[in-house]
């Protein structure tokens, strides 16, 4: 077996490694610089694995999208994959088949993916010299030359509009969409990707996206693993040398707050279905929040606790209503949704609806005991070095803190804030930001 063969083989075992530091694991300083070219840089150099993982982010997420052409952040970051123009250094054009088999050859991996807010690029390889320079370098290609092949879209577009098509036989598709809409109205985290939106997308579109948005200078680069301060600079210049360089790097246009609800909104959609599909909810909070240790802790208590929440206790446990119900806050750069989401059968979803309510309006106005937030409080930080146990998990973490612009030592002293919450703090924090008499409910499924 060759050299190559033989390193790639410890890519695959050390990628089911954990770092086995446990708690420590928390300690590993985070080293924050920015490059002559605006990108900023997140590193934990750590040598427990012989690994390095990489995660490139930049705003470019769905919120960026226009109506019109809903879904254009998820379809270019898809196709970023697809293959590879000819290099300037008189590299070939790769297809995705040659990709897959390049990244194969190396025992390396390398993911595009858009969420509400953005896109990011991921980067796994191991640290040995051999392997680390080529892996760079071939993701710099993906980063900086994608070609964006248009036979490989129009197959692509077929393929989702019969995605699309399927899953709007579902009443989780249409309960989703319409607490979507409910909730956001015009805000970009409510738009719907449908067979018309993406009818108005074509690759022109996405180069033109692709070179607004993703820009040296705009970009965020979370670094865990092997690597010293000047090897991981060195990786971080080579991934974005083959983006075109901005003229400038003005703010990008900013995006209105998503607006608070005034009145509740009520939907009942009739569907043929064993069970009806239920979601309660409003605007929550942005990530950087002050409350958001509060907010999490609190909805341990609510719902997001499994069976030793209040949601499950009332609405599962006591009455038999549902098999499963949760609660929880998706908090982004804007105000994600706080839902309580569950399924039940069509004839008891008014019953069930109205105790997730009431249980809702009672917790907001009482806030937890103090039996209630130490119980919280013991999973959540007991569990927290589960968190951190491995680089996979780490690099999250660190890529969360860049984007997000928390302090350096966020690892650090989160069982500090967490174990400083006071009931009374939680149920504070829930009185701000949840108004339980003006919240949507959507009902699919019944006649």
């Amino acid at each position: 077996m060759n050299t190559l063969k033989k390193l790639a083989l410890r890519a695959v075992l050390a990628g089911t490694a954990t770092l086995g530091l446990g708690t420590a694991q928390a300690a590993l300083p985070i080293q924050h610089w920015t490059l002559a070219n605006g990108a900023k840089i997140y590193l934990v150099a750590t040598n427990a694995l012989p690994i390095v993982d990489v995660q490139v982010d930049f705003d470019a997420g769905s919120r960026r999208d226009p109506a019109p052409q809903a879904g254009l952040a998820s379809v270019t970051s898809a196709m970023v994959e697809k293959g590879v123009r000819a290099g300037k250094n008189g590299e070939p054009a790769l297809d995705q088949n040659a990709l897959g088999e390049a990244w194969a050859d190396l025992g390396a991996s390398f993911d595009v993916s858009a969420g509400t807010d953005r896109m990011s690029y991921s980067l796994r390889t191991l640290s040995d010299p051999a392997l680390l320079g080529k892996a760079v370098a071939l993701a710099s290609r993906e980063i900086g030359e994608p070609s964006f092949p248009d036979d490989v879209w129009l197959r692509e577009r077929e393929r989702i509009n019969a995605a699309i098509k399927e899953a709007n036989t579902k009443p989780a598709t249409i309960a989703g969409r319409t607490f979507g809409q409910d909730v956001y109205g015009v805000h970009p985290y409510g738009q719907e990707v449908t067979e018309e939106t993406l009818a108005r997308i074509d690759t022109a579109t996405m180069r033109q996206r692709y070179q607004a948005l993703i820009v040296p200078c705009r970009a965020k680069l979370s670094i865990v693993g092997a690597v010293t301060r000047a090897e991981a600079e060195s990786v971080a210049t080579t991934l974005l040398s083959r983006l075109p360089a901005a003229d400038s790097c003005a703010p990008l246009p900013a995006i209105a707050p998503v607006a608070a609800l005034t009145a509740p909104k009520d939907e009942r959609i009739p569907f043929d279905s064993a069970q009806a599909h239920v979601f309660i909810g409003q605007p929550g909070y942005p990530r950087k929040d002050p409350d958001h240790f509060a907010l999490n802790l609190g909805n341990y208590v609510l719902g997001g606790g499994g069976f030793v929440s209040r949601l499950t206790n009332e609405v599962r446990e006591k009455r038999g209503l549902t098999y499963s119900i949760y609660s929880g806050f998706a908090p982004g750069l804007d105000a994600g949704a706080f839902r309580i989401g569950f399924q039940t059968r069509p004839d008891q979803a008014e019953e069930a609806v109205k105790m997730s309510r009431e249980v809702l309006a009672r917790f907001v106005a009482e806030g937890p005991t103090e039996s209630e937030l130490k119980a919280a409080k013991d999973n959540l930080i007991g569990g927290f070095p589960l968190l951190l146990d491995s680089n996979r998990k780490l690099i999250g973490n660190v890529a969360n803190i860049a984007w997000h612009d928390l302090p350096l030592d966020y690892l650090d002293t989160w069982t500090t804030r967490m174990n400083a919450v006071t009931a009374a703090e939680v149920k504070a924090a829930f009185a701000r930001k949840l108004q339980p008499e003006r919240m949507v409910t959507v009902v699919v499924g019944g006649k």
